[in-house]
């Protein structure tokens, strides 16, 4: 490599000068030094963790056959207690200090950090205590997709290869967090998966078990979204909002459901989009391939007309 033009070594280091100085002078986009704020990084080395004790032997690398598997999931469940409680402790104060708006009311922590750690502690004890629960779920989401798609082979096949499994999994690992009032961080958790495989959902949205993405790609579940049980979605679904409210003050009004109610036993099908809050499709009701739906579906309805708008 020739060596470098002293003139640019020099306009490098004004160009270095100007962005510390804009650093410090210009805020919204800058938290340099901040070690309150959430790291996608370590959230991102939790939730691996927390895959690696939902799927043991899938996620994580190889699990020996003689591993004595109480040995193997309490060194990790105290692995991840430690890295959650630091990471929420972190967040609490984070959100403290800077007035984050919160999905419901958090513990937040006093001045006392001993309180804090407490809160935290508490808060990721409270998360771990849910894994079976959260286990028994993502069984029966690999059921579904069993159930559900002909092409697939085996459990194994869906644990390992199929987008829609891995992005319900982080949701139901994420969903807990969000409900408990903890923001940013199982947002960073839903955002990994989108990224992975495609698939957007809200870790606000509430979904029953049995639940199957076909395919995936292009999916989108909003915040207030509620689904049932066996629901199957295919890919380019959308679950959004039809307008949002505004404050007095011209700014979006929060709270409220925005996103549609897919009742039991519902399939949509490819590129079908499903608008606002008080769209309900009814129980056992199919929505046809590229429908646009902004009124409500009856129980055992069948859409396959391009728009659906009863309103």
């Amino acid at each position: 490599m020739n060596p470098r033009d002293p003139r640019c070594s020099g306009r490098l280091q004004e160009l270095a000068r100007e962005l510390a100085a804009d650093y410090q002078s210009a805020g919204g986009i800058n938290r340099a030094g901040d070690a309150e704020l959430p790291s996608f990084a370590r959230v991102e080395a939790v939730l691996q963790d927390l895959l690696t004790i939902v799927f043991p032997g899938y996620f994580g690398g190889r699990l020996s056959a003689r591993a004595c598997l109480e040995t193997f999931v309490a060194a990790k469940i105290d692995a991840v207690h430690d890295a959650l409680a630091e990471i929420l402790g972190g967040t609490l104060a984070f959100c403290a200090r800077e007035g984050v708006h919160t999905p419901q009311p958090l513990p937040l922590p006093g001045d006392d950090g001993a309180d804090a750690s407490a809160a935290a502690e508490g808060l990721a004890l409270a998360y771990l205590e849910g894994l079976p629960g959260i286990r028994g779920l993502v069984r029966t989401d690999v059921e579904a997709a069993l159930l559900g798609d002909p092409a697939a082979t085996g459990r194994d096949e869906v644990i390992l290869c199929y987008p829609g499994l891995l992005a319900i999994a982080v949701h139901r690992l994420a969903h807990p967090l969000h409900a408990a009032g903890v923001p940013i961080v199982p947002r960073l958790m839903s955002e990994w998966a989108h990224a992975r495989t495609g698939v957007d959902i809200h870790p606000g949205a509430r979904i029953g078990p049995h639940f199957f993405i076909d395919h995936g790609t292009g999916v989108v579940v909003g915040e207030t979204a509620r689904i049932g049980a066996r629901v199957k979605l295919y890919q380019g679904v959308t679950l959004g909002a039809l307008s949002f409210k505004r404050a007095p003050d011209g700014s979006l009004a929060r709270g409220g459901q925005r996103h549609p109610t897919i009742e039991d036993d519902v399939t949509i099908y490819a590129n079908a989009t499903i608008l606002g809050g008080e769209t309900v499709v009814g129980r056992g009701a199919v929505v046809g391939g590229g429908c646009w739906v902004v009124s409500s579906v009856p129980a055992g309805g069948r859409i396959l007309t391009h728009t659906h708008d009863d309103r």
